[in-house]
């Protein structure tokens, strides 16, 4: 079992930053990969960022270059660095463990935190 805990999210206006955080406990070990998705209203919940155990990274087109996952596993804690945002990127984010690195694109997560919320104001 892995619980996941994130934090970091509210309200920003346009042009700002916002840096999520996801605290891992429990099996971490067990770990091979994390991601962050998000699902603003009425929308379909998608991949955001994604961070293999090794380090690689995947992002998805509408946030290259302006997002970056990161991880530091001294504190177990996976973390989201938003910088430029725009109104639509207002969504509720969440942090999950991904089976593999390359499955973390289909959702099929075993652990998912409880979301955070982040508002992008115009």
């Amino acid at each position: 079992q892995v619980q996941l805990v994130e934090s970091g999210g509210g309200l920003v206006q346009a042009g700002g930053s916002l840096r999520l955080s996801c605290a891992a406990s429990g099996s971490i070990f067990s770990i091979n990969a994390m991601g962050w998705y998000r699902q603003a209203p009425g929308k379909e919940r998608e991949l955001v960022a994604a961070i293999s155990s090794d380090g690689n990274t995947y992002y998805a087109d509408s946030v290259k270059g302006r997002f970056t996952i990161s991880n530091d596993k001294t504190k177990n804690t996976l973390y989201l660095q938003m910088n430029s945002l725009k109104p639509e990127d207002t969504a509720m984010f969440y942090c999950a463990v991904c089976r593999t690195f390359n499955l973390c694109r289909f959702q099929h997560n075993d652990y998912w935190g409880q979301g955070t919320q982040v508002t992008v104001s115009s």
